[in-house]
Protein backbone atom coordinates (compact mmCIF):
# COMPACT_ATOMS: atom_id res chain seq x y z
CA UNK A 1 0.00 0.00 0.00
CA UNK A 2 1.37 3.38 -1.05
CA UNK A 3 2.11 6.00 1.59
CA UNK A 4 -0.25 8.97 1.92
CA UNK A 5 1.30 12.40 1.54
CA UNK A 6 1.06 14.76 4.50
CA UNK A 7 2.70 18.17 4.52
CA UNK A 8 3.92 18.20 8.11
CA UNK A 9 6.20 20.81 9.67
CA UNK A 10 9.41 19.17 8.38
CA UNK A 11 8.06 18.96 4.81
CA UNK A 12 7.05 22.63 4.90
CA UNK A 13 10.56 23.65 6.05
CA UNK A 14 12.15 21.52 3.32
CA UNK A 15 9.81 22.96 0.68
CA UNK A 16 10.75 26.51 1.73
CA UNK A 17 14.46 25.66 1.58
CA UNK A 18 14.12 24.10 -1.88
CA UNK A 19 12.09 27.08 -3.11
CA UNK A 20 14.77 29.50 -1.85
CA UNK A 21 17.46 27.58 -3.74
CA UNK A 22 15.37 27.28 -6.91
CA UNK A 23 14.54 31.01 -6.80
CA UNK A 24 18.29 31.61 -7.05
CA UNK A 25 18.68 29.13 -9.91
CA UNK A 26 20.25 26.46 -7.71
CA UNK A 27 18.90 23.29 -6.18
CA UNK A 28 18.14 19.91 -7.72
CA UNK A 29 17.96 19.61 -11.51
CA UNK A 30 14.46 19.95 -12.88
CA UNK A 31 13.11 21.71 -9.80
CA UNK A 32 10.94 24.77 -10.43
CA UNK A 33 8.61 26.97 -8.45
CA UNK A 34 5.10 26.41 -9.74
CA UNK A 35 2.83 29.41 -9.40
CA UNK A 36 -0.89 28.80 -9.68
CA UNK A 37 -3.88 30.96 -8.84
CA UNK A 38 -5.90 29.67 -5.90
CA UNK A 39 -9.18 28.30 -7.20
CA UNK A 40 -11.12 29.73 -4.26
CA UNK A 41 -8.97 32.59 -2.99
CA UNK A 42 -7.79 33.96 -6.34
CA UNK A 43 -4.37 34.51 -4.74
CA UNK A 44 -1.04 33.29 -6.14
CA UNK A 45 0.11 29.94 -4.69
CA UNK A 46 3.67 28.65 -5.00
CA UNK A 47 4.96 25.11 -4.68
CA UNK A 48 8.24 23.39 -5.55
CA UNK A 49 7.78 20.85 -8.36
CA UNK A 50 10.02 18.67 -10.51
CA UNK A 51 9.62 19.06 -14.26
CA UNK A 52 10.80 16.08 -16.25
CA UNK A 53 11.68 15.72 -19.91
CA UNK A 54 10.33 12.57 -21.55
CA UNK A 55 9.60 11.67 -25.16
CA UNK A 56 10.76 15.12 -26.25
CA UNK A 57 8.16 16.87 -24.06
CA UNK A 58 8.11 18.51 -20.62
CA UNK A 59 5.87 17.03 -17.94
CA UNK A 60 4.48 18.10 -14.59
CA UNK A 61 3.62 15.20 -12.27
CA UNK A 62 1.97 15.06 -8.86
CA UNK A 63 3.50 12.05 -7.14
CA UNK A 64 1.50 12.92 -4.02
CA UNK A 65 -1.92 12.78 -5.67
CA UNK A 66 -4.70 15.37 -5.73
CA UNK A 67 -2.89 18.03 -3.71
CA UNK A 68 -3.93 21.70 -3.73
CA UNK A 69 -1.77 22.80 -6.64
CA UNK A 70 -3.28 20.04 -8.83
CA UNK A 71 -6.77 21.33 -8.14
CA UNK A 72 -5.60 24.86 -8.95
CA UNK A 73 -4.10 23.69 -12.27
CA UNK A 74 -7.32 21.89 -13.14
CA UNK A 75 -9.28 25.10 -12.43
CA UNK A 76 -6.91 27.38 -14.39
CA UNK A 77 -4.55 25.50 -16.67
CA UNK A 78 -2.12 28.32 -17.51
CA UNK A 79 0.67 28.29 -14.93
CA UNK A 80 3.97 29.99 -14.30
CA UNK A 81 7.18 28.03 -13.66
CA UNK A 82 10.29 29.78 -12.30
CA UNK A 83 13.87 28.75 -11.76
CA UNK A 84 16.31 31.57 -11.12
CA UNK A 85 15.83 34.06 -13.98
CA UNK A 86 14.10 31.49 -16.18
CA UNK A 87 10.35 32.01 -16.26
CA UNK A 88 7.95 29.90 -18.32
CA UNK A 89 4.25 30.61 -18.74
CA UNK A 90 2.81 27.33 -20.01
CA UNK A 91 -0.47 25.56 -20.58
CA UNK A 92 -0.86 22.32 -18.61
CA UNK A 93 -2.89 19.60 -20.34
CA UNK A 94 -4.05 16.68 -18.19
CA UNK A 95 -2.97 13.31 -19.62
CA UNK A 96 -4.46 9.95 -18.65
CA UNK A 97 -4.18 6.24 -19.34
CA UNK A 98 -1.22 4.49 -20.91
CA UNK A 99 0.58 7.72 -21.78
CA UNK A 100 0.35 8.89 -18.16
CA UNK A 101 1.58 5.47 -17.01
CA UNK A 102 4.72 5.74 -19.16
CA UNK A 103 5.42 9.23 -17.79
CA UNK A 104 4.91 8.07 -14.18
CA UNK A 105 7.29 5.15 -14.73
CA UNK A 106 9.95 7.57 -15.99
CA UNK A 107 9.20 10.03 -13.17
CA UNK A 108 9.84 7.47 -10.44
CA UNK A 109 13.18 6.64 -12.03
CA UNK A 110 14.13 10.34 -12.03
CA UNK A 111 12.71 11.13 -8.56
CA UNK A 112 13.22 8.00 -6.43
CA UNK A 113 12.31 9.91 -3.26
CA UNK A 114 8.67 9.57 -4.42
CA UNK A 115 8.70 5.75 -4.64
CA UNK A 116 6.83 5.25 -1.31
CA UNK A 117 3.83 7.11 -2.74
CA UNK A 118 3.35 4.56 -5.53
CA UNK A 119 2.18 0.95 -5.40
CA UNK A 120 4.39 0.30 -8.45
CA UNK A 121 8.19 0.24 -8.21
CA UNK A 122 10.83 1.38 -10.71
CA UNK A 123 11.15 -2.28 -11.80
CA UNK A 124 7.40 -2.53 -12.50
CA UNK A 125 6.14 -2.56 -16.07
CA UNK A 126 4.68 0.73 -17.33
CA UNK A 127 1.26 -0.99 -17.39
CA UNK A 128 1.39 -1.19 -13.58
CA UNK A 129 1.86 2.58 -13.48
CA UNK A 130 -1.03 2.98 -15.92
CA UNK A 131 -3.26 1.16 -13.43
CA UNK A 132 -2.53 3.77 -10.77
CA UNK A 133 -2.31 6.82 -13.04
CA UNK A 134 -5.72 8.02 -11.78
CA UNK A 135 -4.06 8.61 -8.37
CA UNK A 136 -1.07 10.63 -9.67
CA UNK A 137 -2.09 13.49 -12.00
CA UNK A 138 0.13 14.02 -15.04
CA UNK A 139 0.21 17.20 -17.13
CA UNK A 140 1.85 17.78 -20.50
CA UNK A 141 3.30 21.30 -20.65
CA UNK A 142 2.71 23.28 -23.85
CA UNK A 143 4.47 26.50 -24.79
CA UNK A 144 7.84 25.89 -23.13
CA UNK A 145 10.45 28.14 -24.72
CA UNK A 146 14.16 27.51 -24.53
CA UNK A 147 16.04 30.49 -23.11
CA UNK A 148 19.49 31.47 -24.43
Amino acid sequence: MAAKYQAGPLRRVLNRAVMALVARGAGPDGMYILETIGRRSGLPRRNPVRIIAFDGERWLVSPYGEVGWVQNVRARDVVLLRRGRDEQRVWAEAVHGERAGRVLHHYVEKAPVTIPYFDASPRSAPSVFTAEAHRHPVFLLHGWSETP
